[in-house]
């Protein structure tokens, strides 16, 4: 799969948390599914998110023209990492949990909606073919370490605070 752009790689990525959003949010407080879909989107985002950080944007940090855009999505994974969190250590059955979870899913779909809008396309111009597909490599080289990583990471308060 490295022969992929990393941009079409990203956009596959977020099409599945589109579903898998869409999925939890059908979920009821008691339903015995709202955990475990859940838990599978907060270890596939944090996953991701740490292997777009590694690929994608440490190149754009490198590019004066790309580098504000790259800062501002960093933050933006900074928040959902925050909420996702807080999530994790609410009671899953409660009406308060769904709320929050509402408010991180149009964080996160606002999120991905301006990196596919705004972000690939601006940062697609200025890189060759090559490290498109240098940078998909990459990805897909870390992504499933961060993957395990994140499976065995239970988050904590001390993780929202840092």
């Amino acid at each position: 799969m490295a022969e992929t752009k990393i941009f079409a790689r990203l956009k596959a990525d977020h099409d599945r948390h589109r579903k898998l959003l869409d999925r939890i949010d059908d979920t009821h407080g008691d339903s015995p599914d709202r955990e475990k879909l859940f838990e599978t989107f907060r270890v596939e985002v944090t996953a991701h998110a740490a292997s777009e950080e590694m690929s994608l944007y440490a190149t754009m940090l490198g590019k004066p023209d790309l580098r504000d855009d790259a800062q501002h999505s960093v933050a933006e994974h900074k928040e959902i990492d925050d909420l996702l969190t807080e999530l994790y250590e609410m009671d899953f059955a409660s009406t308060g949990w769904l709320t929050r979870f509402r408010t991180m899913k149009h964080r996160y779909l606002h999120h991905i909606d301006e990196e596919e809008e705004e972000m690939f396309p601006a940062a697609e111009e200025g890189l060759s073919e090559a490290k498109k597909k240098e940078l998909a490599a990459i990805f897909d080289k870390e992504k499933p370490k961060e993957k395990a990583k994140a499976a065995a990471d239970e988050p904590t308060s001390e993780d929202a605070e840092e």
